[in-house]
């Protein structure tokens, strides 16, 4: 058995196709700031793909950068301006932030209402309370992956190794909310016996950025297996989950690069849009 292919890239491109459709019925233009600090390459990256997503769907870009040695208080000022700038819908820090800036302090300072990373914490409260508001886009988009390939949630058992409340832990009340219905374990690296609890999964997925973790002995055959990591190594981007030997188990798969990472960057869209929409009307 060879898994089936979940193309993160596929399902971006439909994400992407009806956030324009639905930009270009507004009498105004969304817009989206981000705020870059340092000059780490990867993040100079990540931030001008979102960019350039941001242009190809009618969505207007803010854009700042800064020094790494900013201070927090001037980071903090900069924040305080977007939030109060009528033209800016969603406001993206791109993480993590150099050493000595308090990321937690400047994720809070985002007004909720433009947290478009859905990582403030009135944003994560909502969540847990199952009440509209802007979702975290990684667990968001590997929701979309499940809908757009009619994978089944309801009934199923799903263990998600990584408790990070950015994929993790937002991940696993999604995923057990109504409508999704599935029964969630949350495993983690104090997890005993990792691999026999992430062989009960019907939907495996990894989340704890350690190249190869998962094997082929990880995986129940004929789970559903999300890989979430993007780790850096000599040999180019690789995921957490052993792809050449999991594919062989798996009923579907997502690869690294272009499962998870494309879904993220298209949910961003998505949650701007509708920070948009709630804040205009």
């Amino acid at each position: 058995m060879s898994a089936q292919i979940l193309d993160g890239k596929e399902v971006a491109a439909t994400v992407k196709a009806e956030v324009k459709k639905s930009v270009s019925k507004l009498d105004y233009e969304p817009g989206l700031a981000t705020v870059l600090v340092g000059d780490d390459p990867a993040s100079h990256s990540y931030v001008r793909g979102k960019r350039k997503d941001a242009a190809e769907v009618g969505i207007r870009s803010f854009h700042s950068e800064l020094p790494d040695d900013i201070s927090q208080s001037a980071l903090a000022a900069q924040i305080d301006s977007l939030n109060a700038d009528d033209a800016v819908d969603g406001i993206l820090v791109q993480l993590p932030l150099p050493g000595g800036l308090d990321s937690e302090a400047i994720v809070e300072r985002i007004d909720p209402s433009k947290d478009v990373d859905g990582l403030h914490p009135h944003n994560l409260g909502l969540l847990v309370l199952s009440r509209p508001g802007l979702r975290p886009c990684t667990p968001s988009g590997i929701m979309r992956i499940f809908e757009h390939y009619g994978i089944g949630t309801t009934g199923k058992r799903a263990v998600v190794v990584g408790r990070s409340f950015l994929v993790g832990r937002p991940l696993s009340l999604m995923l057990a909310s109504k409508g999704a219905d599935a029964t969630v374990s949350v495993a983690h690296s104090r997890t005993a016996d990792l691999a026999a609890v992430a062989r009960e999964a019907d939907i495996l997925v990894a989340a704890v950025g350690v190249p190869h973790l998962i094997t082929a002995d990880f995986v129940k055959p004929g789970a559903v297996v999300i890989d979430v990591g993007v780790n850096r190594t000599d040999d180019g981007l690789v995921g957490d989950v052993d792809f050449e030997s999991v594919v062989e188990v798996a009923s579907a798969i997502t690869p690294v690069p272009g499962g998870v990472g494309p879904m993220t960057r298209a949910m961003l869209l998505v949650n701007t849009l509708t920070a948009a929409e709630a804040r205009r009307g």
